[in-house]
């Protein structure tokens, strides 16, 4: 994921604002992404957010052992709830959100299952509740330009294609494969005016 973010960076007109602006890392769990890109973009803004307390405190525990403590600021709460001040403000929003289907959790193998919370895995009945709710949030909260960056299930990439183009904010939409060729990731755009 932090490839293709960087990958996209690099890709557009106006970088440095975007690379100097707040990068948000939605439900950040250990907090993993957003440090990465705290290492990886050293003037950027970053955000970590999680609804789980204990999350937060691993992730916060986890930027002081990198030495990162001073470079990511972590909120605890629902999505972008948190970041209110932010409204418009966001270069970059990424997330890996839990996005599998309710049914299919109790048959995850065990290492999964047991060390995950379930809140971290089921996505509803079709896996994709939480990518609706940051494809319906998210434009208020990105700047023009911004970056919209999600995780997925292998096999949901049209639907969440299909949910942003419904959304009508976001441009240059497209689906991002794995290593295995697996639609992995969706990225999009937002655009200036919805």
């Amino acid at each position: 994921m932090i490839d293709i973010a960087l990958d996209w960076l690099e890709q557009q007109p106006r970088r440095e604002r975007l690379r100097q602006g707040h990068w948000v890392d939605l439900g950040t769990g250990s907090g993993a992404i957003a440090l990465a890109l705290a290492k990886a973009l050293p003037e950027t803004r970053v955000h970590a957010v999680d609804l789980s307390g204990e999350a937060i405190a691993l992730a916060t525990e986890n930027a002081r052992q990198n030495g990162l403590g001073d470079r990511v600021t972590f909120h605890q709460g629902s999505w972008l709830e948190p970041l209110i001040d932010l409204r418009e403000q966001v270069a970059a929003m990424v997330s890996n959100p839990p996005y599998i289907p309710s049914a299919i959790v109790p048959t995850l193998e065990p290492e999964v299952a047991n060390h995950e919370p379930l809140a971290a895995l089921d996505g509803g009945g079709d896996g994709l509740e939480a990518i609706r709710i940051l494809a319906r949030t998210a434009p208020d909260y990105l700047a023009p330009g911004g970056l919209w960056l999600v995780e997925m299930m292998a096999g949901q990439g049209e639907a969440v294609m299909n949910i942003l183009t419904a959304e009508g904010c976001y441009q240059g939409i497209r689906i991002i494969h794995d290593l295995a060729r697996r639609d992995r990731f969706v990225l999009a755009t937002f655009r200036t005016v919805c």
